[in-house]
């Protein structure tokens, strides 16, 4: 799952659209940057066939927002009590993130099984989600931070990771350059070594 955070709403649409081109039909838009709600928006109206989730969510404000926008699903760096009761009244498939088995135990408590590790690398990595499958084998998680087209590999292997996510995916120099056909062939690429 692409990582992204724009800050220029005039990338958004066609970045989409080459990243379904490359055979990839969900994204992350973090909430980072002032356009990044714009962003939403665009890619909600130009490429409804992408799965729009929104990150970076911290507080029922952002959530809010990004559904408002069009996000369909939403993503979080971590989870507080406030953001919990938050997410579970929106009803919104949500991604909250967790580092450690305590956090991750706490969120399967408030009804999520679906987790984000993050950052992952920095938490351990594949050797993390190894001694989680354990106590935890029914939750299932996404990491991101630190995961790249070199490693991803490693964790998609693993029964407990549904899905990796990263930045590596929309490089920010190439958004810039508007180099969307080298987007869709770094998406196509990063699908096929997935199902390698």
């Amino acid at each position: 799952m692409p990582i992204v955070t724009l800050d220029d709403a005039a990338h958004a649409a066609p970045l989409a659209q080459a990243l379904l081109a490359g055979g990839i039909d969900v994204m992350e838009i973090t909430l980072r940057t002032p356009a990044a709600l714009d962003c939403i928006r665009a890619i909600a109206a130009a490429a409804p066939a992408m799965l729009l989730g929104a990150g970076t969510i911290r507080t029922p404000d952002d959530i809010e927002a990004a559904l408002s926008a069009g996000a369909q699903f939403l993503v979080t760096p971590g989870l507080t009590p406030k953001l919990t009761t938050a997410l579970q009244a929106s009803g919104a498939p949500a991604w909250p993130g967790v580092a450690t088995l305590s956090e991750a135990m706490a969120a399967a408590e408030a009804g999520f099984t679906a987790l984000k590790l993050f950052p992952a690398e920095a938490a351990g990595g594949v050797n993390t989600l190894k001694a989680f499958a354990g106590p935890v084998a029914d939750l299932k998680f996404c990491p991101t931070g630190g995961v790249s087209l070199a490693n991803m590999a490693e964790y998609l292997k693993l029964p407990n990771v549904a899905c990796v996510g990263g930045s590596w995916l929309t490089p920010e120099k190439l958004v810039r350059a508007r180099a969307w056909a080298e987007i869709e062939q770094i998406a196509r690429q990063s699908v096929e070594a997935a199902k390698a």
